[in-house]
């Protein structure tokens, strides 16, 4: 493996930099959003029943044992609960705009790994290919033989980095669109969660 590495070239480092950077990132994004995830349905059944009894207190203490962004932005429209409407929104929105960017932490920098990995790799292919030439014009220039076996061996080794940056590429763009569907999911719930606590504090004046 290491031997195939020096004969791609340099390029092949920042290709394996990316690969190494892309498989934290989507190890992180999913134990981080696995751990934001909540039986949405249940939590806010237990938030309803309490703001019907008038714990306001408890209410909010469950938000906060509850992990994840439903839960933050529920608490922060509660403690407005004795707002209008549109204050009760407003609140909730803007808590809503501090949990997304949290919630897509990383995710533009896997996306930038997945489309510039194969465009290292055509670099590196590139670059292989003018050695490669370079060598049997030398060879040429010298009245040595060239044969078929030079020409192809400068080729496929020039190939390597073509390989190794879709290798990288497909796998981090099927991760990226794979944890952008799970985001969306999320906000998602968020927004019906939102909606769903300001008719029932707006039920409880």
């Amino acid at each position: 493996m290491f031997e195939l590495i020096q004969k791609a070239g340099p390029v092949m480092y920042p290709i394996i930099l990316c690969s190494m950077l892309a498989f934290a990132i989507v190890i992180e994004r999913l134990y981080s959003l696995y751990r934001a995830r909540i039986d949405t349905k249940d939590f806010m059944n237990n938030i309803e029943i309490t703001i019907k009894r008038n714990r306001i207190g408890e209410a909010i203490k469950i938000c906060e044992k509850t992990p994840g962004p439903i839960a933050r932005i529920i608490k922060a429209g509660i403690m407005k609960h004795d707002r209008s409407r549109q204050e009760i929104r407003e609140s909730i929105e803007d808590a809503g705009h501090q949990e997304v960017p949290r919630l897509e932490k990383h995710l533009s920098l896997l996306s930038t790994i997945a489309h510039i990995s194969p465009l290292l790799g055509l670099l590196g292919t590139v670059t292989g290919m003018v050695k490669a030439f370079q060598i049997i014009q030398e060879k040429s220039a010298s009245f040595n033989p060239v044969s078929p076996g030079d020409l192809a061996g400068g080729i496929w080794e020039a190939l390597l980095t073509t390989v190794a940056g879709l290798i990288v590429a497909i796998p981090a763009l099927v991760a990226y669109n794979y944890l952008v569907n799970r985001v969306e999911g999320f906000v998602l719930e968020m927004e019906r969660s939102a909606t769903e606590v300001i008719n029932i504090l707006e039920q409880r004046v």
